[in-house]
């Protein structure tokens, strides 16, 4: 949509190919439906938050940056506002409505929108694109293609990796796709009674061969087969690459229950519940300390009986106790398929593409766009900005070349 927006800015005219019965489909699910947008942070801020080949974006950014972004939607009608991280959303909570913006100034604009037309595959003449063939059986003329076909996660919402097929098909590098952003499987399978419950202000660190290899802060979420929310989506990527590079190393994850405190400040924290609840068991002793749901895995993991009067807990019991509680670890056997990741990591190889045109090296007249190219970010709005960022470059390009 916004590289159609900007073919059309720069004098061009344009024609959006969509798959699906409806445009925006996957932004509608982004932010948990509320779309977060972008990230208003500084540009190196920015750049570091897209270890897939985040470099690549410095001319889009420059060409489309976050506050040029914020200001077009303010201009379509659609306030934002600003949260913790500096995510980006509209003031309303609704993906939909900032969808609709951008539907609005296609129509405004006279983008035509063929829905339910599935591109099989480009039309390449004397090593230009020209065009492009549906499924349906129509052949559309151009002087210049952008493909905008997403990743391969969530196919649902029309990101079924189309793109590298037609982007392969005409001579370009595929680099291997996986998952990121992607919630992790575990393989304690007590896991299951946790499912459901949200910790927020908790550390996640990612350990391989005894080492710390990377740590966030903030909000996960139990599930049925494992972990996800926030900082587990965050830590995904480095876990997927791990588990590439190192695949017979054990990967742990670690989750501290009580980050704001040191071990001493917990022990005396303990102590203090401990003196509160002496009369009572031990099962009984944790609920000012733990969610309901937390608290007979810990006892297990504590081997402390469960039924042990409270003042008979031993100080080496209780230490044991607060080194889990800061130290909760779980063994990851693998990640979510890649359909169920927010972002695909991998994609047309960015070799091929000039970064300040989007153009291809190979096909004159090709462009590429958003999450079909292999960048990939962090939760927090890069990854929209980096489609919208690098759509407006490739329909500037497109509209301007001779």
């Amino acid at each position: 949509m916004m590289a159609a927006i900007s073919v059309v800015r720069h004098g061009g005219q344009a024609v959006i190919l969509e798959k699906m019965p409806a445009l925006g489909r996957k932004m509608l699910i982004t932010g948990k439906g509320r779309c977060n947008i972008t990230n208003d942070c500084d540009r190196a801020t920015f750049i570091s938050n897209m270890p897939g080949n985040g470099q690549f974006l410095y001319s889009a950014l420059d060409a489309l940056s976050q506050q040029d972004l914020i200001e077009l939607l303010d201009e379509w009608g659609v306030s934002t506002k600003t949260e913790r991280g500096g995510r980006v959303f509209p003031v309303s909570d609704r993906a939909v409505d900032v969808v609709t913006a951008f539907e609005h100034a296609l129509k405004r604009l006279g983008v035509e929108v063929r829905t339910a037309e599935t591109v099989g595959q480009l039309t390449v003449q004397n090593g230009r694109a020209v065009g492009a063939v549906s499924k349906q059986g129509h052949v559309y003329e151009a002087d210049g293609v952008i493909l905008t076909c997403g990743g391969a996660s969530y196919p649902a919402t029309g990101s079924s990796g189309d793109g590298y097929r037609l982007a392969a098909a005409v001579g370009h590098t595929i680099i291997p796709l996986k998952p990121s952003l992607v919630p992790l499987e575990v393989a304690e399978e007590w896991i299951v009674e946790l499912q459901g419950l949200s910790l927020k202000n908790v550390t996640a660190t990612v350990i391989s061969a005894g080492a710390q290899v990377a740590s966030d802060f903030g909000e996960l979420l139990f599930t049925h087969y494992g972990l996800s929310g926030p900082i587990i989506l965050s830590l995904s990527n480095k876990v997927s690459e791990l588990r590439q590079q190192l695949p017979k190393e054990e990967v742990l994850l670690e989750i501290n229950l009580k980050p704001a405190l040191s071990a001493e400040q917990l022990d005396k924290r303990l102590q203090r519940d401990f003196s509160l609840f002496a009369r009572k068991q031990f099962k009984n002793s944790l609920k000012d300390l733990l969610p309901s749901k937390l608290i007979d895995p810990i006892i297990d993991l504590s081997h402390i009986d469960p039924d042990k009067p409270v003042h008979q807990v031993t100080k080496e019991e209780r230490l044991r106790l607060a080194n889990l509680l800061q130290h909760l670890s779980f063994t990851i056997s693998g990640t979510r398929p890649l359909s169920e990741a927010i972002v695909t990591a991998g994609g047309v190889n960015t070799k091929e593409i000039n970064p300040k045109t989007m153009e291809s090296r190979l096909i004159s007249g090709l462009y590429f766009a958003g999450e079909v190219i292999d960048i990939d970010g962090y939760t927090g709005g890069f990854n929209l900005q980096a489609a919208f960022s690098t759509g407006y470059v490739a329909g500037r390009s497109a509209a301007e070349k001779e």
